[in-house]
């Protein structure tokens, strides 16, 4: 596996809430904004079910968590986030997600779309996939190849809001556990961190997020100048 030596121009991060692009490969998002890539974040729901607070609402929450993400998402570089507000906790791989991601994917015409790993049930003996990160991973992977190429698929985007099909480049997929490139975020983990600090109602300590992933290090780098690497799976398509 290596470090990626292209820039992409445009990336879409198809993803299920708020927190989940900055968790899941926030450097890397980092990074490419820094080296001037326009990058847009769809989120399929607000993240709407996550409180333990008695008093919270869906609605309140729902309000919060958007915010939290447009000033996460502005840390990163990124100035555009799309809320599609679907149900938190009930995303399903439909075809009304398929189309909202198709819609979105013809309208930005990114060479890189980013998303989660469809396939991960679980990590570990510790942690169990959350089920929208596998609803949208596998939503988008349908999105991207074949609906957002096809015409006909959905033709009513083409028909009726002018939205001409589009062949994505390359398809990174995140939270894999069979990567096939690395990224060194070496330089970028650091605003990470504080775009994570943004999701104030979803992180109680903040130093000790901040601590583990200044942790998470490439064990295979020196101890005295550590490096940071996130990890995707990467599908190039041919033209």
């Amino acid at each position: 596996m290596s470090d990626n030596d292209s820039q992409p121009k445009r990336v879409l991060g198809v993803f299920a809430h708020p927190d989940d692009p900055e968790f899941f490969c926030g450097g890397t998002f980092a990074r490419w904004a820094a080296d001037g890539a326009e990058i847009t974040f769809l989120m399929a729901t607000s993240g709407d079910k996550g409180s333990a607070d008695p008093e919270m609402t869906s609605e309140r929450l729902s309000a919060i968590r958007e915010d939290e993400e447009r000033n996460a998402a502005s840390v990163l570089g990124v100035k555009e986030v799309i809320f599609l507000r679907y149900p938190d906790g009930e995303l399903q791989p439909n075809l009304a997600l398929r189309r909202d991601i198709v819609r979105i994917i013809r309208l930005k015409q990114p060479d890189v779309v980013v998303t989660c790993d469809p396939t991960v049930f679980w990590s570990g003996e510790r942690s169990i996939n959350h089920p929208d990160h596998r609803a949208i991973g596998e939503a988008t992977l349908d999105a991207v190849y074949p609906t957002a190429r096809d015409r006909l698929n959905f033709i009513e985007l083409e028909r009726d809001e002018g939205l001409n099909p589009h062949k994505t480049k390359q398809l990174w997929i995140c939270g894999t556990q069979t990567p096939t490139r690395r990224m060194d975020v070496s330089d970028f983990v650091e605003t990470k961190i504080a775009a994570l600090r943004e999701h104030k109602s979803q992180i109680a300590d903040m130093e000790a997020m901040a601590e583990r992933q200044r942790s998470y290090f490439d064990p295979e780098s020196p101890a005295d100048y550590p490096r940071y690497v996130e990890s995707f799976r990467v599908i190039t398509f041919d033209r």
